[in-house]
């Protein structure tokens, strides 16, 4: 869902800093090759991602839901020599792809591919992070939360995308609907639960904001 009109998204666009070559054709191989283009951070997201990752300087950085790579190369733009990205997708027939972006970029050593299911993964990462990207499966949300919050150094910053949902989470449910059924959850989780203040960003399908204390 787009919030603001096409011209005024050219314009923000235009205004934005450059988006890198090497995520320009990313993008452009995804269109082409690979099924649900419209995943992709995009180039306005991409820059606020890697803008985000560099104020905070990250040692440690968790993305859930790695679909082609864009968004985690954003982020590990923010790394120093010694940072580490871990990024977990389930998708076992895009790793290659993933792989093939990330060797070309600088950050080649430092992004680390896990393969399958995420609420599995994660507790076998015997880390903590500073920023922690979710963008996978929306009925998860709320699960995702619940298992990297105690991971999360204070401070720290989980963003997670699509929370807004093409704003179905402000039209009348679908009580089969279970996606935004669980994303109203997680806003309303993430609202009240003390340990983080957060806040919602009205940006591409709706991106949160929120800093552990």
């Amino acid at each position: 869902m787009d919030f603001i009109t096409n011209t005024l998204q050219d314009y923000v666009e235009e205004h934005t800093e450059d988006e890198p070559q090497l995520l320009a054709e990313l993008t452009r191989e995804t269109w082409q090759k690979i099924l649900q283009p419209r995943m992709l951070s995009g180039h306005f997201q991409g820059r606020l991602l890697s803008l985000i990752s560099k104020l905070i300087k990250p040692k440690t950085i968790l993305e859930i839901g790695t679909y082609t790579g864009y968004s985690a190369l954003s982020l590990a733009e923010g790394l120093g020599e010694d940072g580490v990205l871990h990024t977990i997708d389930r998708n076992e027939e895009l790793y290659d792809f993933q792989r093939k972006y990330f060797n070309r970029s600088a950050y080649a050593k430092q992004i680390i591919q896990h393969i399958g299911d995420a609420q599995h993964i994660i507790p076998q990462l015997e880390t903590n992070f500073d920023l922690v990207f979710i963008d996978a499966d929306k009925s998860s949300y709320s699960l995702y939360f619940d298992l990297i919050i105690d991971q999360l150094d204070s401070g720290g910053l989980i963003l997670s995308d699509n929370v807004l949902w093409s704003g179905k989470v402000v039209e009348d449910l679908d009580p089969k609907d279970k996606d935004t059924k669980a994303l109203l959850a997680y806003n309303r989780k993430l609202k009240e639960d003390p340990r983080v203040e957060t806040i919602v960003l009205p940006i591409r399908d709706g991106l949160t904001l929120s800093r552990k204390i």
